[in-house]
């Protein structure tokens, strides 16, 4: 065997193990060379298999009878760009006169199967042109996310999309959301990374439990308040109420709405306001909606309104004020009782992880993205921490949360506890914290000595 034949098998070889064992690394050394090649050499005949293409102009038949030459094929839309990317490729299309960026979507499945990639998906970036994100192995089988993040105030890298980019809770944009999700399906996974992610920015956390805390309270260093009971929790969000009404008061005493102030400085909500007197914003992490709901008695019912009236009061008006709902549940019904829908109309992102039954599933997505329902009740078991965003302009992607351990969310929350917030409205719910134990010094091995004879 001559050695380049020798060198030739090592490189198969070699390019089989990554493909079986890191796919990640055999993308960035072979895989996104052969795809390139694929899609360039293919890219004419799949457009037209796929209906992608359209007849010659009228002017360019008749230029052709005029100079007697053939008449130009079926034309495709124009590549404007293709670019690796740590995932992928993004092929960015020019659409010619009379495609729609419809047409490229529903095309998305036969034009993954004809390049040969994981994933395909298309997005219009502007009139015209549309962008295809082709995926070149599962990113979501194991979640790494990227290095560098775009991270910012209020916006939290929390999930890996299932087009290889980075799926982002951003407050400011979308200032409530939902989270669903059965048991050991992944939320309790989601929400960590989204307290670890809030954790070195300056935010304000508020924790509700009912669970008699045992998935916040391990987080309380970094937490300004905390309730572990329904009854604890009606005070923490009647609190929470009376603390954004005195923010709008102090808003109104900063609006400078005079003559000789600039439209553009007159202060609507607290991120106009001048850094120095700028309130802190909150975000409120409700775990287990569902057991603020129930009731058994005439006085946890009486409990359980004013509960559910604080929520809506918060979910409508609290944006302005800077404090943002984060509402965690295995299950989210109608029957959860009155106010129940009217709190989810508020609730602009929706997050369902694996759900037990369709109506939680419809609950989160039958009034933004019907074809997005289907798509959270077929989430396989044996997947935990897969699941389904969307928002309310009806897109929806599937995403998946790296594994953060309790230990490593713990840890997080302890490195950045000089951080929290001490607020005076929420003074009487700041959990009750003592001294951190030094770790225990672990003693030498000491080797057992022999018995005499």
């Amino acid at each position: 065997m001559t050695w380049p034949t020798l060198l030739l098998l090592v490189v198969v070889v070699a390019a089989g193990l990554l493909r079986w064992r890191r796919p990640a690394w055999y993308w960035l050394t072979f895989g996104v060379t052969f795809a390139i090649l694929r899609v360039l050499v293919r890219y004419t005949s799949v457009m037209e298999a796929c209906g992608l293409t359209v007849p010659p102009s009228r002017w360019r038949l008749a230029l052709a009878r005029t100079f007697d030459r053939p008449a130009s094929e079926h034309r495709a839309p124009r590549i404007l760009r293709l670019r690796p990317t740590r995932t992928g490729l993004a092929l960015r299309l020019k659409l010619r006169p009379g495609q729609d960026a419809f047409d490229v979507a529903a095309a998305s499945d036969r034009l993954r199967h004809s390049f040969g990639m994981y994933g395909v998906t298309s997005r219009e970036l502007r009139s015209g042109v549309v962008e295809l994100r082709m995926t070149g192995y599962d990113v979501l089988k194991r979640v790494q996310m990227p290095a560098k993040v775009d991270t910012r105030p209020m916006r939290v890298p929390v999930a890996l999309r299932a087009d290889g980019s980075v799926h982002y809770r951003d407050y400011r944009v979308v200032p409530h959301g939902l989270t669903l999700g059965a048991t050991e399906s992944g939320k309790s996974v989601y929400q960590r990374n989204l307290v670890a992610g809030l954790a070195p920015q300056h935010v304000a956390l508020v924790g509700i439990d009912c669970k008699q805390g045992v998935e916040l309270f391990p987080l309380a260093r970094r937490f300004s308040a905390l309730a572990d009971n329904p009854d604890s929790a009606l005070e923490l969000l009647e609190a929470l109420v009376s603390h954004m009404a005195d923010v709008y008061q102090l808003i109104r005493s900063e609006q400078r709405i005079t003559a000789d102030v600039p439209d553009a400085e007159i202060a609507a909500d607290i991120w106009d306001l001048p850094e120095d007197i700028r309130p802190v914003p909150i975000v409120v992490l409700v775990d287990e909606v569902a057991e603020l709901a129930l009731f058994t008695t005439k006085e946890e019912e009486k409990r359980r309104d004013r509960i559910i009236t604080a929520l809506v009061r918060l979910a409508q008006l609290g944006r302005a004020a800077g404090i943002y709902l984060e509402i965690c549940g295995q299950r989210f019904g109608s029957e959860l009782g009155k106010g129940i829908t009217m709190l989810r109309a508020q609730l602009t992102g929706r997050t369902a992880h694996r759900v037990n039954d369709e109506t939680s599933a419809n609950m989160a997505f039958g009034d933004i993205a019907p074809d997005a329902v289907l798509a959270a009740i077929q989430i396989p078991a044996e997947i935990r921490g897969l699941a389904i965003a969307g928002d309310s302009t009806g897109g929806w992607h599937r995403i998946r949360a790296p594994h953060t351990s309790l230990r490593q969310a713990v840890n997080v929350c302890n490195k950045y506890a000089h951080l929290t917030p001490d607020l005076p409205a929420l003074a009487p719910f700041r959990p009750a914290l003592g001294t951190l134990a030094p770790a225990p010094a672990q003693a030498p091995a000491v080797e057992s000595a022999p018995t005499a004879a």
